[in-house]
């Protein structure tokens, strides 16, 4: 008995032993789960990588260990680009804007990312991300992304007000007017100095969100694709493009801007207008508020005012984006399971709770911003803001018309009012991308090749480097490597899209 007695004591202890280890196995699981690494491809809009506080709070807050890439944003495509073709991608990728989705749904199709459209019902937060969106970034019909919403139109002009009055300039309200004001602002003294040392427009290597697009909206060029005779035709084969870029030609031949331009990011494109170089910005509207906050603190003197609506020769218009500035994909090459894409979904699913949304957007309650009466008093350190908050937002899913409790901003700043309001205002003269839910499987294919020629030949164009027969020459190549191919195909999805 006492053997017998020994034996099943023995045998407990035994399987209490195997218990408690399947218990520890179970939590070392559970917390293998939340804190498997997710790695992030993400575009930094400011100059230094941000520290890495809100990070840390982000993987205490989820759960989740982050690896987050940081790659400024003049080298952005190249980077994803080549870790694309070396199939060295993160779990997730952020793209650079939604022109960056129409170049890579060939690789999309050839199944490089996950499909997630049939999985977002199953979350919460992910749920109510807008359909109408969604469907402007699926391929397909599948949707493959997850958005951060955008205003249709952002975009307008900012200038040195004290310089205007200073001058005797108003608001630059037509494009004649702009042209007035950029001159002036290089040739008349503006900050009285006694020196020549300013320049109007500062501008940089981006035809889309720096200063060539918003301009050619208000000469009346189509936004990406136009109509002409039933017919799709590319933005730069109309009238209206080879305006824009004489527009450019003759500011850039007048030192009138930076000549440098082609070659110059969005940091050192702002930093001419901070130091007080520059006294006109194309570009985000909301751009403003950063602006001037560095700007007072060289110059405090200095104050600055927005313009949304500026007259060309066919009246108002601003070109409109499809409700996102940029999408995340999932690649399989870095994601081998469902399971695991359910995973990192979950991650981005939790970044869409309000606490930790307003983290991103806002920052740390309290260190970098307030709130009153339910409104955001963001803190007047905007040094601090931009270094260790700012670069997040490239972290951000959805908006404030998907997260409920998103905080706004109560804006104190009369100038920052303004610049929502006009933000709204561009509702009403926007100019939409008639191929935004067509497809050419032409374009998908050689998009990016076929782009190339258009931009280069557009930056030559305006540098000087060849002529409007230069120029129709590079139109020539462009149809001959496969853009006759893409109007063709547009345009029959276009008719068969009006037919419905």
């Amino acid at each position: 008995m006492l053997l017998i007695t020994i034996l099943l004591l023995a045998g407990g202890c035994a399987r209490a032993g195997d218990d408690n280890n399947n218990v520890k196995t179970l939590k070392n699981e559970k917390k293998g789960s939340q804190s498997a690494a997710i790695s992030i491809l993400a575009n930094l809009h400011t100059s230094t990588v941000p520290p890495d506080r809100i990070e840390r709070m982000l993987e205490e807050k989820t759960g989740t260990m982050l690896d987050i890439q940081w790659v400024p944003d003049g080298s952005y495509e190249e980077k994803l680009n080549a870790a694309l073709a070396t199939e060295s991608l993160p779990q997730a990728v952020f793209l650079k804007n939604s022109a960056s989705l129409v170049m890579l749904r060939s690789a999309i199709r050839d199944g490089q990312f996950w499909e997630i459209g049939t999985m977002l019902d199953q979350y919460p937060n992910l749920k109510r991300l807008n359909r109408e969106v969604l469907s402007n970034t699926a391929v397909d019909g599948k949707w493959y992304g997850l958005y951060q919403e955008r205003p249709l139109s952002r975009q307008g002009v900012i200038y040195r007000q004290d310089w205007a009055e200073r001058l005797g300039l108003q608001s630059p309200a037509t494009v004649d007017k702009l042209y007035t004001m950029i001159k002036r602002f290089t040739l008349d003294d503006p900050d009285g100095n006694g020196m020549a040392d300013t320049i109007g427009l500062t501008d940089r290597n981006d035809l889309i969100y720096g200063a060539f697009k918003t301009v050619s909206s208000y000469f009346g060029t189509p936004n990406e694709w136009g109509v002409n005779d039933g017919r799709l035709q590319p933005e730069f084969m109309f009238t209206e493009y080879m305006e824009t870029m004489k527009f450019f030609r003759k500011l850039h031949q007048e030192q009138l801007m930076n000549v440098d331009f082609p070659v110059m990011g969005k940091v050192d494109q702002q930093q001419l207008f901070i130091d007080g170089k520059a006294g006109v910005y194309i570009g985000a509207l909301g751009d403003v508020v950063s602006l001037y906050a560095k700007l007072k603190e060289q110059h405090p003197e200095a104050s600055l005012d927005v313009e949304n609506r500026v007259k060309g020769p066919k009246g108002y218009g601003i070109w409109s984006t499809p409700g996102y500035g940029s999408i995340v994909l999932f690649p399989k090459s870095a994601i081998p399971t469902e399971d695991r894409l359910r995973e990192v979904l979950a991650f981005f699913d939790q970044l869409m709770e309000p606490e930790i949304a307003n983290m991103i957007y806002w920052g740390m309650e309290n260190e970098h911003y307030r709130v009153e009466e339910g409104k955001v008093i963001p803190s007047d350190d905007y040094a601090r803001l931009s270094e260790e908050v700012r670069p997040y937002l490239a972290l951000q899913i959805g908006g404030h018309s998907t997260i409920p409790g998103l905080l706004d901003v109560g804006y104190s700043w009369p100038t920052r009012v303004k610049a929502e309001q006009l933000v709204k205002d561009n509702d009403q003269q926007l100019i939409h991308d008639p191929t935004e839910s067509l497809e050419s499987v032409t374009y998908n294919n050689k998009g990016v090749m076929l782009q190339t020629i258009i931009s280069d030949a557009t930056y030559n164009f305006i540098i000087g480097e060849i002529d409007e027969a230069g120029f129709d020459s590079a139109i020539a190549e462009w149809k001959e490597q496969g853009g006759a191919k893409v109007i063709e195909e547009f345009s029959e999805a276009y008719r068969k899209q009006q037919d419905q």
